[in-house]
């Protein structure tokens, strides 16, 4: 008697564990089915594939034909993962004809393996933890980078300025602000 409970008992921790297995499975080649082909974009959290909630700061760059140097940096740089995190923070987006403006061959230069550390502080420099939306920008003289460095917000005929470039729009994310500049933020040295 004993011996056919404890088959029965194995034959029905085997069953759930197959069960299990299948099901793990399952969900697991559901999701990866959904991941970008791209390897170099899965890090981290900007990883996960989630078309049903808001946008996060990363995928407003990417849905953006005109930041696609910016998450180029951002891909070289590593740093996905800082644009996808809970924030609250603001992005200060360069559009690709900002980055162009910069000497030719910068962007290039800072694209390269060896330059990372430097990509990464120019991106930091972009960024501010908070929320500052269009609105409150305007109230602020200075705002504190993640850098730990300041950039200086001014309203001039209506216009206004990061540190000289214009803030051509601002978008709210689900994480934070992006608004949109016409230059590159440069860290002070």
């Amino acid at each position: 008697m004993k011996s056919i409970l404890i088959t029965l008992f194995l034959s029905a921790t085997l069953a759930f564990l197959v069960g299990c297995g299948t099901q793990e499975t399952q969900q697991a080649s559901t999701t990866t089915s959904s991941l970008p082909d791209d390897p170099a974009k899965l890090r981290g959290q900007a990883s996960v594939v989630d078309d049903e909630s808001e946008m996060n700061i990363l995928k407003v760059a990417l849905s953006s034909k005109d930041h696609t140097t910016l998450v180029a940096a951002v891909q070289a740089a590593e740093m996905e993962h800082v644009l996808v995190n809970a924030g609250p923070l603001t992005v200060f987006a360069p559009t690709n004809a900002a980055f162009e403006k910069l000497p030719e061959g910068t962007v290039e230069n800072l694209l390269k393996p060896e330059n990372k550390a430097t990509l990464a502080d120019i991106i930091t420099f972009h960024a501010a933890p908070g929320n500052y939306d269009e609105n409150n920008i305007k109230g602020v003289m200075g705002i504190g980078q993640a850098t730990g460095d300041k950039v200086m917000v001014e309203v001039v005929d209506g216009i206004t300025t990061v540190n000289g470039h214009k803030v051509l729009g601002s978008v709210k994310a689900s994480n934070g602000y992006v608004h949109v500049i016409d230059g590159v933020l440069l860290p002070p040295e």
